[in-house]
């Protein structure tokens, strides 16, 4: 808070030096204002922008697979490799935002990405594919907990859940439309060509972000807070492995980070990777796949706030979670493990898994991707996912055991 503090000064002493300088550099004075908005909707965009960037790999990887003449154990092995470091960064990312402030944070997640974006449109070996990997997760892993950070310092407290649940649905519409875009503009340009105006793109919200996001001014709140704690703040690295131990130690931060890992695992799983590989081995076309698989998006943007909702009209955390956790369990099983005549079923199922994943709300993990790539044969057969990814529906039922000894945090309601 004093790194936010300084920062709010330093910018006020810019706007008295050059007035003109306030509109673009002054912080902000109304919380929930336009400004709030402003740079609230630009991180939405970058979230949108990377899960786009993420899920195009679903439909990009084919492509990848061939000219850099990769197996599928390969392809599935870089997503692996994503998600794994994805997770890791994300133990740092929420920290450096609350001791550094969106201010330098944000811009540079962008031009990560960015560079990332530029570095996987020349993937010719594995070892390129896993550089950009690396490269995407790193700044990847500001985005959504970035927009969620600015969501809670821009606007009120009672409306943090909402601006959360939105910039899920928001992404996932983004995923849920980018797929078939992307599908369709491959017809048209070359992955290579594809993924550089995604780079040029990045270029573009790296200026944006650097002359619009700043951090919120410091109020009174956040004044007495700041007044309270030490002049210098404690090591970054033990202050991180100081909060972790107190989370673990927490019942039901470890429940519902088991629940909700494996749940939005599974369904980044499937959306980015495995889902439109299972399409294709039930006879879909690569674009139509892609169509197909952008379904799981599009329920999960209906999903996400839905079950904020249900949990809020019936007054309890742990039910509409674990039941969701449950259906998505069905529904994954069911798209895996249908006969391959069922295929308009398939469409349906594929929009449930994305749909019951709303359950998760918070959490991203490796769960469902590290498996397949080491077991699936270079020409997979439906039957062989079947085999590959067994562990999907096992893992959702395991996490929704835990969800029932979860201590619901629902508070009870006060009839007027």
């Amino acid at each position: 808070m004093a790194s936010t503090a300084q920062a709010a000064t330093g910018d006020e002493n810019d706007c008295k030096k050059h007035p003109g300088a306030r509109i673009l550099h002054g912080p902000h004075k109304t919380i929930g204002g336009v400004e709030a908005w402003m740079v609230w909707g630009l991180c939405t965009v970058f979230v949108v922008w990377l899960f786009s960037i993420q899920t195009g790999y679903a439909v990009v990887s084919p492509e990848i697979q061939k000219t850099a003449s990769l197996t599928v154990a390969q392809i599935g092995l870089a997503g692996s490799i994503y998600t794994w470091a994805f997770a890791l960064c994300q133990f740092f990312s929420g920290a450096l935002l609350d001791r550094f402030g969106s201010r330098p944070l944000l811009a540079v997640a962008v031009a990560f990405v960015t560079a990332g974006a530029f570095l996987y449109a020349q993937t010719d070996s594995m070892a390129t594919l896993i550089a950009a990997q690396i490269v995407l997760a790193i700044g990847s892993s500001f985005g959504f907990v970035g927009a969620g950070y600015i969501g809670g310092q821009w606007f009120p407290a009672a409306r943090y859940g909402l601006m959360f649940g939105l910039v899920q649905s928001l992404a996932s519409l983004g995923s849920a439309f980018g797929q078939p875009a992307i599908s369709w503009q491959l017809q048209h340009v070359t992955w290579q060509q594809l993924l550089n105006g995604f780079g040029a793109g990045g270029v573009v919200l790296i200026v944006l972000f650097v002359l619009l996001v700043r951090n919120p001014s410091t109020g009174p709140a956040q004044l007495a807070q700041t007044t309270a704690r030490p002049s210098r703040p404690p090591p970054l690295v033990s202050s991180i492995l100081r909060d972790l131990g107190t989370c673990f130690r927490n019942r039901n931060v470890v429940l519902s980070a088991a629940l909700a890992g494996v749940s939005f695992g599974s369904m980044l799983a499937m959306g980015v990777l495995w889902g439109p590989r299972i399409m294709e081995a039930r006879g879909a076309g690569t674009s139509l796949a892609a169509v197909l698989t952008a379904m799981s998006w599009l329920g999960l943007a209906v999903g996400a706030p839905l079950f904020n909702l249900l949990s809020d009209h019936w007054n309890n955390r742990r039910i509409p979670a674990v039941v969701g956790v449950l259906l998505q369990a069905a529904a994954v099983a069911l798209l895996i493990y249908l006969p391959k005549e069922t295929n308009s079923v398939s469409v349906v199922t594929i929009f449930c898994v994305g749909l019951f994943a709303g359950a998760h709300m918070l959490g991203f993990t490796v769960a469902g991707e590290s498996a397949p790539g080491r077991i699936l044969p270079d020409s997979p057969s439906l039957g062989d996912y079947g085999g590959a990814l067994l562990m999907m529906p096992i893992l959702l039922v395991l996490g929704a055991l835990a969800g029932f000894f979860i201590k619901d945090t629902a508070k009870a309601r006060v009839d007027a």
